[in-house]
Protein backbone atom coordinates (compact mmCIF):
# COMPACT_ATOMS: atom_id res chain seq x y z
CA UNK A 1 0.00 0.00 0.00
CA UNK A 2 1.06 3.61 0.01
CA UNK A 3 0.36 6.78 2.16
CA UNK A 4 1.08 10.68 1.16
CA UNK A 5 3.38 12.85 2.77
CA UNK A 6 6.11 14.85 1.11
CA UNK A 7 9.81 15.11 1.21
CA UNK A 8 12.08 17.17 -0.43
CA UNK A 9 15.81 16.78 -2.28
CA UNK A 10 17.73 19.67 -3.10
CA UNK A 11 19.43 18.59 -6.89
CA UNK A 12 22.81 20.24 -8.03
CA UNK A 13 22.29 22.36 -11.21
CA UNK A 14 23.31 19.37 -13.54
CA UNK A 15 20.35 17.65 -12.36
CA UNK A 16 17.27 19.14 -12.77
CA UNK A 17 14.91 15.78 -12.81
CA UNK A 18 11.20 16.17 -14.11
CA UNK A 19 10.50 19.62 -12.52
CA UNK A 20 7.30 20.76 -12.92
CA UNK A 21 7.44 24.23 -15.35
CA UNK A 22 4.53 26.98 -15.61
CA UNK A 23 1.82 26.04 -17.12
CA UNK A 24 -0.01 27.04 -20.03
CA UNK A 25 -3.15 28.07 -20.17
CA UNK A 26 -3.90 25.30 -22.45
CA UNK A 27 -2.08 22.80 -19.73
CA UNK A 28 -4.54 24.00 -17.27
CA UNK A 29 -7.00 23.34 -18.99
CA UNK A 30 -5.92 19.59 -20.15
CA UNK A 31 -5.35 19.28 -16.38
CA UNK A 32 -9.26 20.15 -15.80
CA UNK A 33 -10.03 17.69 -18.12
CA UNK A 34 -7.82 14.78 -16.64
CA UNK A 35 -9.26 15.60 -13.54
CA UNK A 36 -12.48 14.56 -15.31
CA UNK A 37 -11.79 11.49 -16.49
CA UNK A 38 -11.01 9.95 -12.84
CA UNK A 39 -12.68 12.37 -10.61
CA UNK A 40 -16.70 13.04 -10.46
CA UNK A 41 -17.69 16.45 -11.42
CA UNK A 42 -19.45 17.31 -8.63
CA UNK A 43 -15.83 17.05 -6.21
CA UNK A 44 -14.23 19.37 -8.81
CA UNK A 45 -14.69 23.26 -8.41
CA UNK A 46 -13.04 25.56 -10.29
CA UNK A 47 -13.69 29.92 -10.26
CA UNK A 48 -16.84 29.59 -12.32
CA UNK A 49 -18.31 26.90 -10.23
CA UNK A 50 -21.25 28.66 -8.47
CA UNK A 51 -19.99 26.72 -5.05
CA UNK A 52 -16.13 27.52 -5.80
CA UNK A 53 -15.66 30.70 -2.81
CA UNK A 54 -17.92 28.66 -0.39
CA UNK A 55 -15.70 26.19 -0.36
CA UNK A 56 -12.38 27.89 -0.42
CA UNK A 57 -13.70 29.75 2.71
CA UNK A 58 -14.31 27.28 4.58
CA UNK A 59 -11.45 26.37 5.70
CA UNK A 60 -9.77 29.79 5.52
CA UNK A 61 -9.18 31.09 9.09
CA UNK A 62 -7.64 34.57 8.32
CA UNK A 63 -9.17 37.36 6.43
CA UNK A 64 -5.72 38.48 5.12
CA UNK A 65 -5.71 35.35 2.82
CA UNK A 66 -8.77 36.08 1.68
CA UNK A 67 -8.62 39.18 -0.53
CA UNK A 68 -8.93 40.49 -3.81
CA UNK A 69 -4.88 40.24 -4.58
CA UNK A 70 -4.76 36.52 -3.19
CA UNK A 71 -3.70 34.32 -5.47
CA UNK A 72 -6.35 31.53 -5.38
CA UNK A 73 -6.05 28.05 -7.33
CA UNK A 74 -7.36 26.84 -10.48
CA UNK A 75 -9.20 24.74 -8.95
CA UNK A 76 -10.29 22.35 -5.60
CA UNK A 77 -10.57 19.40 -5.07
CA UNK A 78 -12.72 17.32 -2.77
CA UNK A 79 -11.66 14.36 -3.19
CA UNK A 80 -13.84 11.34 -1.00
CA UNK A 81 -11.71 8.39 -1.84
CA UNK A 82 -7.75 7.76 -2.37
CA UNK A 83 -8.18 7.17 -6.08
CA UNK A 84 -9.33 10.90 -6.12
CA UNK A 85 -6.03 12.25 -4.17
CA UNK A 86 -3.81 10.07 -7.08
CA UNK A 87 -5.66 11.42 -10.33
CA UNK A 88 -5.26 14.75 -8.58
CA UNK A 89 -1.02 13.55 -8.39
CA UNK A 90 -0.77 12.05 -11.71
CA UNK A 91 -3.00 14.60 -13.57
CA UNK A 92 -0.83 17.29 -12.04
CA UNK A 93 2.65 15.81 -12.62
CA UNK A 94 1.18 15.42 -16.17
CA UNK A 95 0.34 18.84 -17.10
CA UNK A 96 2.45 20.58 -14.81
CA UNK A 97 -0.17 21.77 -12.47
CA UNK A 98 1.09 21.54 -8.43
CA UNK A 99 -0.91 20.69 -5.99
CA UNK A 100 -1.77 21.72 -2.75
CA UNK A 101 -3.47 20.19 0.38
CA UNK A 102 -5.60 21.52 2.95
CA UNK A 103 -6.88 19.26 5.78
CA UNK A 104 -8.53 21.70 8.32
CA UNK A 105 -6.95 25.32 6.91
CA UNK A 106 -4.83 26.28 10.03
CA UNK A 107 -2.18 26.65 8.24
CA UNK A 108 -0.52 29.81 10.13
CA UNK A 109 0.32 31.47 6.72
CA UNK A 110 -2.19 30.32 4.69
CA UNK A 111 0.16 28.13 2.06
CA UNK A 112 -2.46 24.77 2.07
CA UNK A 113 -4.79 27.11 -0.15
CA UNK A 114 -2.96 29.95 -1.24
CA UNK A 115 0.21 30.92 -2.69
CA UNK A 116 2.65 34.31 -1.91
CA UNK A 117 3.79 34.54 -5.68
CA UNK A 118 2.20 34.11 -8.88
CA UNK A 119 1.71 30.62 -9.85
CA UNK A 120 -1.41 28.07 -11.51
CA UNK A 121 -1.96 25.48 -8.84
CA UNK A 122 -5.06 22.80 -7.52
CA UNK A 123 -5.92 22.08 -4.05
CA UNK A 124 -7.12 19.42 -2.62
CA UNK A 125 -9.26 19.76 0.27
CA UNK A 126 -9.46 16.72 2.28
CA UNK A 127 -12.57 17.62 4.45
CA UNK A 128 -14.43 14.77 3.19
CA UNK A 129 -11.86 12.05 4.57
CA UNK A 130 -12.89 12.42 7.85
CA UNK A 131 -13.45 8.86 8.90
CA UNK A 132 -12.10 7.60 12.33
CA UNK A 133 -12.58 3.85 13.04
CA UNK A 134 -11.93 2.92 16.80
CA UNK A 135 -10.42 -0.47 17.36
CA UNK A 136 -10.93 -0.28 21.29
CA UNK A 137 -9.64 -3.63 22.19
CA UNK A 138 -6.25 -2.91 20.17
CA UNK A 139 -6.32 0.39 21.47
CA UNK A 140 -5.60 1.85 18.16
CA UNK A 141 -7.45 3.79 15.24
CA UNK A 142 -7.15 4.87 12.12
CA UNK A 143 -8.05 8.46 11.58
CA UNK A 144 -8.38 10.13 8.17
CA UNK A 145 -6.50 13.22 7.68
CA UNK A 146 -9.17 15.76 6.80
CA UNK A 147 -10.42 14.83 10.38
CA UNK A 148 -10.27 17.30 13.22
CA UNK A 149 -9.13 17.28 16.27
CA UNK A 150 -12.66 17.80 18.27
CA UNK A 151 -13.91 14.68 16.03
CA UNK A 152 -11.12 12.51 17.21
CA UNK A 153 -11.71 13.32 20.44
CA UNK A 154 -15.40 12.85 19.76
CA UNK A 155 -15.20 9.18 18.22
CA UNK A 156 -12.85 7.73 20.62
CA UNK A 157 -14.45 8.57 23.38
CA UNK A 158 -17.91 7.60 22.52
CA UNK A 159 -15.78 4.19 21.18
CA UNK A 160 -13.90 3.39 23.75
CA UNK A 161 -14.72 5.28 27.13
CA UNK A 162 -11.50 5.20 28.85
CA UNK A 163 -8.96 6.06 25.84
CA UNK A 164 -8.02 8.83 24.52
CA UNK A 165 -5.04 10.60 22.14
CA UNK A 166 -2.55 13.43 23.04
CA UNK A 167 -3.12 16.40 20.72
CA UNK A 168 -4.03 20.03 20.21
CA UNK A 169 -6.30 21.97 22.00
CA UNK A 170 -8.25 23.71 19.37
CA UNK A 171 -10.52 21.57 18.19
CA UNK A 172 -11.26 22.58 14.58
CA UNK A 173 -7.84 21.93 13.60
CA UNK A 174 -7.07 19.20 10.96
CA UNK A 175 -5.38 16.34 11.45
CA UNK A 176 -3.36 15.99 8.55
CA UNK A 177 -1.43 19.05 9.12
CA UNK A 178 -1.52 19.10 13.10
CA UNK A 179 0.16 15.38 13.04
CA UNK A 180 2.51 16.15 10.32
CA UNK A 181 4.07 18.99 11.97
CA UNK A 182 4.29 17.37 15.77
CA UNK A 183 1.19 17.92 17.54
CA UNK A 184 1.57 19.48 21.19
CA UNK A 185 -0.82 19.26 23.73
CA UNK A 186 -1.81 18.92 27.52
CA UNK A 187 -0.99 15.92 27.44
CA UNK A 188 2.65 15.53 25.89
CA UNK A 189 4.27 15.37 29.22
CA UNK A 190 2.46 11.94 29.83
CA UNK A 191 2.05 10.32 26.07
CA UNK A 192 4.34 12.42 24.05
CA UNK A 193 3.32 14.42 21.14
CA UNK A 194 0.93 13.09 19.06
CA UNK A 195 3.83 12.18 15.85
CA UNK A 196 5.14 10.06 18.91
CA UNK A 197 1.74 7.75 19.00
CA UNK A 198 1.57 7.25 15.16
CA UNK A 199 2.35 3.36 14.26
CA UNK A 200 1.55 3.89 10.43
CA UNK A 201 -0.15 6.25 7.74
CA UNK A 202 -1.37 5.86 3.91
CA UNK A 203 -0.07 8.52 1.84
CA UNK A 204 -0.11 9.14 -1.84
CA UNK A 205 3.26 10.64 -3.18
CA UNK A 206 4.38 12.06 -5.87
CA UNK A 207 4.44 9.45 -8.55
CA UNK A 208 0.56 9.08 -7.34
CA UNK A 209 1.64 5.56 -5.63
CA UNK A 210 -0.60 5.14 -2.40
CA UNK A 211 1.91 3.86 0.17
CA UNK A 212 1.94 2.48 4.12
CA UNK A 213 4.87 2.25 6.40
CA UNK A 214 6.61 -0.88 5.08
CA UNK A 215 6.04 0.79 1.44
CA UNK A 216 7.52 4.00 2.53
CA UNK A 217 10.38 2.82 4.10
CA UNK A 218 12.11 4.43 7.50
CA UNK A 219 12.91 7.53 6.23
CA UNK A 220 9.85 9.02 4.58
CA UNK A 221 7.51 7.31 7.37
CA UNK A 222 10.14 9.17 9.91
CA UNK A 223 9.61 12.23 7.74
CA UNK A 224 5.72 12.71 7.82
CA UNK A 225 5.78 12.19 11.90
CA UNK A 226 6.82 15.68 12.28
CA UNK A 227 8.53 17.11 9.01
CA UNK A 228 5.47 19.56 8.47
CA UNK A 229 2.72 18.71 5.99
CA UNK A 230 2.71 19.79 1.89
CA UNK A 231 6.65 18.45 1.84
CA UNK A 232 6.56 14.61 0.69
CA UNK A 233 3.35 13.64 -0.10
CA UNK A 234 -0.97 13.64 0.88
CA UNK A 235 -1.21 11.60 4.04
CA UNK A 236 -4.39 10.20 3.74
CA UNK A 237 -4.72 8.40 6.85
CA UNK A 238 -2.90 7.70 10.34
CA UNK A 239 -2.88 4.24 12.32
CA UNK A 240 -2.62 5.91 16.09
CA UNK A 241 -2.00 4.28 19.16
CA UNK A 242 -4.24 5.11 21.89
CA UNK A 243 -3.91 6.13 25.41
CA UNK A 244 -5.33 5.38 29.13
CA UNK A 245 -6.84 7.91 31.00
CA UNK A 246 -9.05 8.16 34.55
CA UNK A 247 -13.10 8.08 34.48
CA UNK A 248 -12.69 11.44 36.28
CA UNK A 249 -10.07 14.36 35.30
CA UNK A 250 -9.60 17.49 37.10
CA UNK A 251 -9.50 20.86 35.64
CA UNK A 252 -8.62 24.25 37.02
CA UNK A 253 -8.19 28.01 35.98
CA UNK A 254 -6.51 30.01 38.10
CA UNK A 255 -5.90 33.93 37.06
CA UNK A 256 -3.25 35.70 38.65
CA UNK A 257 -2.38 39.89 38.13
CA UNK A 258 0.69 41.79 38.47
CA UNK A 259 -0.77 43.33 42.02
CA UNK A 260 -1.28 39.33 43.02
CA UNK A 261 2.25 38.37 41.82
CA UNK A 262 1.61 36.99 38.10
CA UNK A 263 5.38 37.57 37.43
CA UNK A 264 6.49 35.43 40.33
CA UNK A 265 4.34 32.79 39.52
CA UNK A 266 5.20 32.73 36.27
CA UNK A 267 8.87 32.73 37.09
CA UNK A 268 8.93 29.86 39.56
CA UNK A 269 6.22 28.03 36.61
CA UNK A 270 9.14 28.07 34.25
CA UNK A 271 11.52 25.31 35.75
CA UNK A 272 8.28 23.66 37.74
CA UNK A 273 6.04 22.60 35.05
CA UNK A 274 8.67 20.87 33.15
CA UNK A 275 9.39 18.56 36.26
CA UNK A 276 5.78 17.94 37.77
CA UNK A 277 4.14 14.40 37.80
CA UNK A 278 3.41 13.82 34.46
CA UNK A 279 -0.26 13.47 35.24
CA UNK A 280 -0.12 16.89 35.70
CA UNK A 281 0.10 19.78 33.32
CA UNK A 282 0.01 23.32 33.82
CA UNK A 283 0.06 25.82 30.58
CA UNK A 284 0.01 29.52 31.06
CA UNK A 285 -1.77 32.12 29.12
CA UNK A 286 -0.18 35.88 29.30
CA UNK A 287 -2.79 38.41 28.27
CA UNK A 288 -4.04 42.23 29.53
CA UNK A 289 -1.46 42.21 32.00
CA UNK A 290 -2.62 38.63 33.99
CA UNK A 291 -1.61 35.34 33.45
CA UNK A 292 -4.13 32.67 33.37
CA UNK A 293 -2.78 29.02 34.62
CA UNK A 294 -4.87 26.70 33.35
CA UNK A 295 -4.20 23.12 34.94
CA UNK A 296 -5.20 19.62 33.71
CA UNK A 297 -4.88 16.48 36.29
CA UNK A 298 -5.11 12.82 35.07
CA UNK A 299 -6.75 12.80 38.53
CA UNK A 300 -9.32 14.06 40.96
CA UNK A 301 -9.44 17.15 42.85
CA UNK A 302 -8.52 16.02 46.33
CA UNK A 303 -4.99 14.62 45.07
CA UNK A 304 -4.52 17.74 42.93
CA UNK A 305 -5.12 20.54 45.56
CA UNK A 306 -2.55 17.92 47.86
CA UNK A 307 0.12 18.27 45.13
CA UNK A 308 -0.34 21.99 44.40
CA UNK A 309 -0.35 22.94 47.73
CA UNK A 310 3.16 21.30 48.10
CA UNK A 311 5.07 22.08 44.63
CA UNK A 312 3.53 25.95 43.77
CA UNK A 313 1.82 27.12 46.38
CA UNK A 314 1.91 30.74 44.62
CA UNK A 315 -1.31 29.83 42.77
CA UNK A 316 -3.13 29.26 46.29
CA UNK A 317 -5.15 26.60 44.54
CA UNK A 318 -8.59 25.58 46.42
CA UNK A 319 -11.10 22.83 45.92
CA UNK A 320 -13.06 25.68 44.38
CA UNK A 321 -10.67 26.14 41.72
CA UNK A 322 -11.65 22.36 40.88
CA UNK A 323 -13.79 21.40 37.89
CA UNK A 324 -14.06 17.39 38.22
CA UNK A 325 -15.09 15.90 34.54
CA UNK A 326 -14.61 13.43 31.99
CA UNK A 327 -11.18 13.74 29.05
CA UNK A 328 -13.79 14.69 26.62
CA UNK A 329 -15.27 17.48 28.48
CA UNK A 330 -11.84 18.95 29.45
CA UNK A 331 -11.19 19.23 25.72
CA UNK A 332 -13.94 21.52 25.68
CA UNK A 333 -14.06 22.91 29.10
CA UNK A 334 -10.27 24.20 28.39
CA UNK A 335 -11.53 26.84 25.51
CA UNK A 336 -15.16 27.37 27.00
CA UNK A 337 -14.54 28.13 30.69
CA UNK A 338 -17.80 27.01 30.89
CA UNK A 339 -19.30 23.57 32.56
CA UNK A 340 -22.41 23.44 30.73
CA UNK A 341 -20.91 23.79 26.87
CA UNK A 342 -21.79 20.44 25.36
CA UNK A 343 -19.24 18.01 24.09
CA UNK A 344 -20.92 18.03 20.61
CA UNK A 345 -19.18 21.53 20.49
CA UNK A 346 -16.13 19.02 19.09
CA UNK A 347 -17.90 18.56 15.98
CA UNK A 348 -18.44 22.47 14.57
CA UNK A 349 -16.29 22.85 11.86
CA UNK A 350 -17.46 26.02 11.05
CA UNK A 351 -15.18 29.02 11.12
CA UNK A 352 -14.75 32.83 10.62
CA UNK A 353 -13.38 35.88 9.13
CA UNK A 354 -13.64 38.35 11.42
CA UNK A 355 -10.36 38.97 13.06
CA UNK A 356 -7.05 39.10 11.66
CA UNK A 357 -4.08 37.22 12.86
CA UNK A 358 -0.29 36.91 12.91
CA UNK A 359 1.84 33.95 15.08
CA UNK A 360 5.35 33.05 16.24
CA UNK A 361 6.67 31.12 18.20
CA UNK A 362 9.77 30.47 20.55
CA UNK A 363 11.46 27.48 22.94
CA UNK A 364 12.96 28.85 26.02
CA UNK A 365 16.00 26.19 27.41
CA UNK A 366 17.15 28.88 30.26
CA UNK A 367 14.42 30.33 32.62
CA UNK A 368 13.69 34.04 32.52
CA UNK A 369 14.59 36.20 35.21
CA UNK A 370 11.77 38.01 37.40
CA UNK A 371 13.44 41.20 36.32
CA UNK A 372 12.83 40.48 32.66
CA UNK A 373 9.10 38.85 33.32
CA UNK A 374 8.79 42.11 35.02
CA UNK A 375 9.72 43.83 31.50
CA UNK A 376 7.87 41.62 29.35
CA UNK A 377 4.34 41.91 31.15
CA UNK A 378 3.69 45.90 29.87
CA UNK A 379 3.76 44.45 26.47
CA UNK A 380 0.64 43.15 26.79
CA UNK A 381 -1.07 46.53 27.79
CA UNK A 382 -2.55 48.60 25.35
CA UNK A 383 -5.69 47.88 22.87
CA UNK A 384 -2.99 46.47 20.28
CA UNK A 385 -1.93 43.59 22.66
CA UNK A 386 -2.22 40.32 21.93
CA UNK A 387 -1.13 37.12 23.96
CA UNK A 388 1.34 34.40 24.74
CA UNK A 389 0.82 31.19 25.45
CA UNK A 390 3.52 28.98 27.00
CA UNK A 391 3.42 24.97 26.74
CA UNK A 392 5.76 22.84 29.15
CA UNK A 393 8.05 20.68 27.61
CA UNK A 394 9.61 17.75 29.79
CA UNK A 395 8.06 14.29 31.10
CA UNK A 396 7.92 12.10 27.91
CA UNK A 397 7.86 14.60 25.13
CA UNK A 398 11.34 15.39 26.54
CA UNK A 399 12.75 11.73 27.13
CA UNK A 400 12.52 11.01 23.11
CA UNK A 401 15.81 11.92 21.29
CA UNK A 402 16.00 14.79 19.32
CA UNK A 403 16.66 12.79 16.18
CA UNK A 404 13.97 10.15 16.54
CA UNK A 405 11.37 11.86 15.21
CA UNK A 406 12.10 15.33 12.59
CA UNK A 407 10.64 17.68 15.72
CA UNK A 408 13.94 18.68 17.68
CA UNK A 409 12.78 20.60 20.49
CA UNK A 410 12.96 18.22 23.44
CA UNK A 411 16.17 17.65 25.08
CA UNK A 412 16.82 20.45 27.51
CA UNK A 413 13.57 22.26 26.52
CA UNK A 414 11.50 23.93 29.38
CA UNK A 415 8.83 25.20 27.11
CA UNK A 416 7.28 26.33 23.95
CA UNK A 417 5.95 30.13 23.40
CA UNK A 418 3.61 30.73 20.91
CA UNK A 419 2.74 34.54 20.27
CA UNK A 420 -0.87 35.80 18.74
CA UNK A 421 -1.35 39.24 17.66
CA UNK A 422 -5.11 40.11 16.46
CA UNK A 423 -6.78 42.98 14.87
CA UNK A 424 -9.94 44.13 12.63
CA UNK A 425 -10.05 45.97 9.06
CA UNK A 426 -6.38 46.67 7.78
CA UNK A 427 -4.76 47.94 10.89
CA UNK A 428 -1.35 46.94 11.31
CA UNK A 429 -1.13 47.84 15.66
CA UNK A 430 -0.95 44.40 15.96
CA UNK A 431 1.89 43.03 13.32
CA UNK A 432 3.62 46.17 14.62
CA UNK A 433 3.28 44.89 18.37
CA UNK A 434 4.03 41.03 17.76
CA UNK A 435 7.13 41.95 15.96
CA UNK A 436 8.29 44.33 18.39
CA UNK A 437 7.48 41.46 21.64
CA UNK A 438 9.87 39.00 19.00
CA UNK A 439 12.35 41.39 18.23
CA UNK A 440 12.76 42.07 22.25
CA UNK A 441 12.74 38.09 23.35
CA UNK A 442 15.52 37.77 21.31
CA UNK A 443 17.91 37.89 24.10
CA UNK A 444 16.06 35.23 26.19
CA UNK A 445 15.03 32.31 23.83
CA UNK A 446 16.97 29.55 22.28
CA UNK A 447 19.58 30.05 19.92
CA UNK A 448 21.33 29.21 17.08
CA UNK A 449 19.12 28.63 15.69
CA UNK A 450 16.18 30.55 17.13
CA UNK A 451 13.96 27.58 17.35
CA UNK A 452 10.51 27.52 16.06
CA UNK A 453 7.39 25.41 15.90
CA UNK A 454 6.68 24.30 11.92
CA UNK A 455 2.90 23.92 13.08
CA UNK A 456 3.34 27.51 13.96
CA UNK A 457 4.48 28.63 10.74
CA UNK A 458 5.84 31.49 10.01
CA UNK A 459 7.19 33.47 6.91
CA UNK A 460 9.23 35.89 8.69
CA UNK A 461 11.58 33.11 9.27
CA UNK A 462 12.38 33.06 5.70
CA UNK A 463 11.05 31.75 2.21
CA UNK A 464 12.46 29.47 -0.16
CA UNK A 465 14.59 30.51 -3.47
CA UNK A 466 13.35 28.17 -6.59
CA UNK A 467 17.10 27.54 -8.31
CA UNK A 468 16.84 25.73 -11.75
CA UNK A 469 13.21 24.30 -11.26
CA UNK A 470 14.06 23.29 -7.72
CA UNK A 471 13.53 24.88 -4.25
CA UNK A 472 17.42 25.57 -2.94
CA UNK A 473 18.58 24.08 -0.05
CA UNK A 474 20.54 27.04 1.08
CA UNK A 475 17.36 29.12 1.15
CA UNK A 476 15.53 26.24 2.30
CA UNK A 477 18.10 26.26 5.59
CA UNK A 478 17.50 29.70 6.77
CA UNK A 479 13.99 28.63 8.07
CA UNK A 480 14.46 25.00 8.41
CA UNK A 481 16.93 24.84 10.48
CA UNK A 482 14.88 27.01 13.12
CA UNK A 483 12.02 24.18 12.60
CA UNK A 484 14.12 21.20 12.45
CA UNK A 485 17.18 21.78 13.83
CA UNK A 486 19.58 19.12 13.08
CA UNK A 487 17.14 17.15 11.44
CA UNK A 488 16.54 19.29 8.15
CA UNK A 489 19.41 17.76 6.40
CA UNK A 490 18.01 14.49 6.95
CA UNK A 491 14.60 15.68 5.66
CA UNK A 492 16.13 17.25 2.56
CA UNK A 493 17.95 14.04 1.93
CA UNK A 494 14.80 12.04 2.30
CA UNK A 495 12.54 14.64 0.16
CA UNK A 496 15.50 14.00 -2.54
CA UNK A 497 14.45 10.35 -2.73
CA UNK A 498 11.26 10.55 -2.55
CA UNK A 499 10.27 14.13 -4.93
CA UNK A 500 13.26 14.97 -6.70
CA UNK A 501 11.61 17.13 -8.97
CA UNK A 502 9.80 19.02 -6.21
CA UNK A 503 6.50 18.36 -7.15
CA UNK A 504 5.24 19.07 -3.63
CA UNK A 505 6.42 22.38 -2.89
CA UNK A 506 5.26 25.97 -1.36
CA UNK A 507 7.29 28.96 0.07
CA UNK A 508 7.97 26.69 2.66
CA UNK A 509 8.64 23.16 2.02
CA UNK A 510 11.64 20.82 2.07
CA UNK A 511 14.04 21.55 -0.62
CA UNK A 512 15.44 18.07 -1.96
CA UNK A 513 18.97 17.52 -1.34
CA UNK A 514 21.16 14.79 -3.01
CA UNK A 515 22.29 12.53 -0.51
CA UNK A 516 25.85 13.22 0.96
CA UNK A 517 26.54 9.93 2.00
Amino acid sequence: MAVSTRMALLLTACFLGCYVSVPSSAASGDFLQCLSSSIPSERVFTPDSPSFTSVLVSSIRNPKFFTPTTVRPLCIVTPTNASHVQAAVLCGRRHNVRVRVRSGGHDYEGLSYRSERPEVFAVVDLANLRSVRVDRGAATAWVDSGATVGELYHAVAKAAPGLAFPAGVCSTMGLGGHISGGGIGMMMRKYGLSIDNVLDATLVDANGRLLDKEAMGTDLFWAIRGGGGGNFGIVLSWKIRLVPVPSTVTFSNIQKTIDQGAANAVTKWQTLAPSLPEDLSIRVIVQDQHALFQTLYLGGCSALVRAMSSLFPELGMTRADCREMSWLKSTVYINSGDTKTPVETLLNRTTSLSTFTKNKSDYVKQAITKDTWDKIFPWFNGSAAGLMILEPHGGRVGSIADEDTPYPHRSGVLYNIQYVAFWTGNGTDGPDWISGLYNFMEPFVSKNPRGAYVNYRDLDIGENAVVGGVTSYESGKVWGESYFGGNFERLAITKGKVDAGDYFRNEQSVPPLLSRK
